[in-house]
């Protein structure tokens, strides 16, 4: 079985709307081939049946089916549409770092050293489908009706359409390859980060979440490649790093506030995570 295919975007940048219709083929007519288009372009039918290609893989797209077309590819016509075929497309450019990948994509992100860079992967699937039956044709019908607009009103609001349907596929796409493992490990996130002040243990874990500590530390290897442990040791350094930039704090109160207990232990903590003491770490950003 071919592997599921994603299209991974590193934010930022975020995407950039550039324009957006809608296309009807008659019985007998088909999609243009084209390539090195420079521009992400996303397909959405409507009704009927799309048959394309791109770079030697083959779709039949039928109806709330998505294919995500690359700015590099190659993509032509399969065959003529055998019936009446409607789909959206919008075209969107990225210039940030972005690469093809396939599946088991949850894995860990590693942090980035800067405090404040905030980052986060754009997971698309390469097709989808059927998904975001109602919400999706909806946002495509604003995005075209916005089209013959006035261009000052509609700048925002085209981009802020644009980055909610890209959320739709990729929130979609999660939930249907969501697994009970994949759910707990996320569970165990949002409850470390919620407590990561706090004095926790794998116990004080599972006793939250009312799942064996073991169960928890193998879901959470599953999904981010650590125990709760090690993740909840590298968020308190994350957390640190941004305390030290953006307030006068002592070293000390910075690490009580990101739950270490002893200064000296945080300290080589945080320099074997960073290369830096804490103390030179602060000077980097300070005039």
């Amino acid at each position: 079985m071919e592997p599921e295919t994603y299209v991974v975007l590193r934010a930022p940048p975020l995407p950039y709307y550039l324009g957006a219709g809608v296309s009807a083929y008659a019985e007998g007519e088909q999609h243009p081939n084209r390539k090195n288009l420079g521009f992400f372009d996303l397909l959405w039918v409507v009704r009927g049946e799309l048959h394309i290609g791109e770079n030697g893989r083959d779709w039949a797209l039928g109806e709330g089916q998505t294919l995500l077309l690359l700015p590099d590819g190659e993509h032509y016509a399969v065959k003529p549409c055998d019936r009446e075929t409607v789909f959206y497309w919008v075209h969107f450019s990225y210039s940030g770092e972005k690469e093809v990948r396939h599946a088991p994509l949850d894995r860990f992100q590693q942090p980035f050293e800067q405090p404040f860079s905030n980052p986060y992967e754009i997971r698309l699937p390469y097709r989808a489908g059927p998904g975001g039956a109602s919400e999706g044709p909806k946002l495509l019908r604003e995005l075209v009706r916005l089209r013959d607009g006035n261009r000052t009103a509609a700048f925002w609001k085209e981009q802020a359409l644009l980055l909610e349907l890209l959320r739709l596929l990729e929130e979609g796409e999660h939930e249907s390859r969501s697994t009970p493992a994949i759910r707990i490990a996320e569970q165990a996130e949002a409850y470390l980060k919620a407590n990561y002040q706090a004095e926790l243990t794998n116990g004080k874990l599972a006793e939250a979440l009312h799942f064996h500590p073991n169960y928890i530390v193998r879901c959470m290897k599953e999904r981010f490649d650590r125990t709760p442990m090690d993740y909840l040791h590298e968020y308190r350094l994350e957390q640190a790093k941004l305390l030290l930039v953006t307030t006068d704090w002592s070293i000390a109160q910075i690490a009580e506030r990101v739950g270490f207990r002893h200064v000296p232990y945080f300290s080589a903590c945080f320099k074997r995570q960073a290369g830096v003491s804490p103390l030179k770490y602060r000077r980097r950003y300070r005039s």
